[in-house]
């Protein structure tokens, strides 16, 4: 048993993927993204992009 038997795992970076739903890609311009920053200014708790995207979709489908 020599150090052949040895495995070496590679640690990635950032967080473990969750393997849940499907990842959608989207370009936002210049002034859809301010305008997303700006709505996410205004929100009681800080927030990410991707979090700030999902809010407002689901806002926009209760309509």
């Amino acid at each position: 048993m020599g150090d052949q038997d040895t495995v070496l795992t590679k640690k990635r970076k950032g967080p473990a993927p969750t393997g849940k739903g499907t990842l959608v890609g989207v370009r936002l311009q210049p002034d859809q993204l301010a305008a997303l920053d700006a709505w996410i200014a205004k929100q009681p708790e800080p927030m990410t992009r991707p979090e700030a995207v999902r809010r407002v979709l689901a806002k926009g489908m209760r309509d």
